[in-house]
């Protein structure tokens, strides 16, 4: 999954993004040329669930990655261990698949969905605090926790869990 180059500016230095792209032509020595591209967005369809972990699935709902909220990283405060799941593990929605563990308390990581766990965020171990940056950033030095191959039983999971909208809803009442 890959996050956009205007995303990361945007992030970054939103003041220089905003210049550059109002007057392109004033740019200082270190400042590369502006070139305009397009791409495919890689990103699926995000979902939550009510434990705060999240998942994207591709276009045709075959594979996803998996993480925990930035509402749920708030929460926990500085992560300084993370369990990842076993890379090739059969789980089942609701199921644990590792935890975080925090200067203030520590937590399961459960799969939101049925899945077979394909890949793992190896950053996780060496830079657990990566976690509290980007929870949900699923591109390479992003939080995400797992990558996961879904089959039909995960895809009606899925569809049960919440969208942006109603996760926001919902973390908005646990205050």
């Amino acid at each position: 999954m890959a996050t956009s180059v205007a995303r990361c500016l945007r992030a970054a230095c939103p003041s220089t993004l905003s210049r550059l792209t109002r007057n392109p032509s004033v740019r200082t020595s270190w400042q590369p040329s502006i070139r305009a591209f397009s791409a495919t967005s890689f990103r699926g369809i995000r979902k939550y669930t009510k434990d705060h972990e999240w998942i994207d699935l591709n276009a045709d709902k075959t594979s996803g990655v998996i993480g925990i909220s930035e509402y749920a990283a708030e929460e926990l405060g500085d992560v300084v261990y993370v369990e990842l799941p076993e890379d090739g593990k059969v789980v089942g929605a609701g199921d644990a698949i590792g935890a975080v563990e925090s200067v203030k308390s520590a937590a399961d990581i459960n799969a939101p969905i049925s899945c077979k766990v394909t890949a793992i965020n190896m950053v996780l171990e060496e830079k657990p605090g990566t976690i509290n940056l980007v929870p949900e950033d699923d591109s390479h030095g992003g939080g995400w926790i797992c990558k996961v191959s879904v089959d039909e039983q995960g895809v009606k999971d899925f569809e049960a869990l919440m969208d942006a909208e109603a996760y926001k809803v919902f973390t908005g009442s646990e205050h």
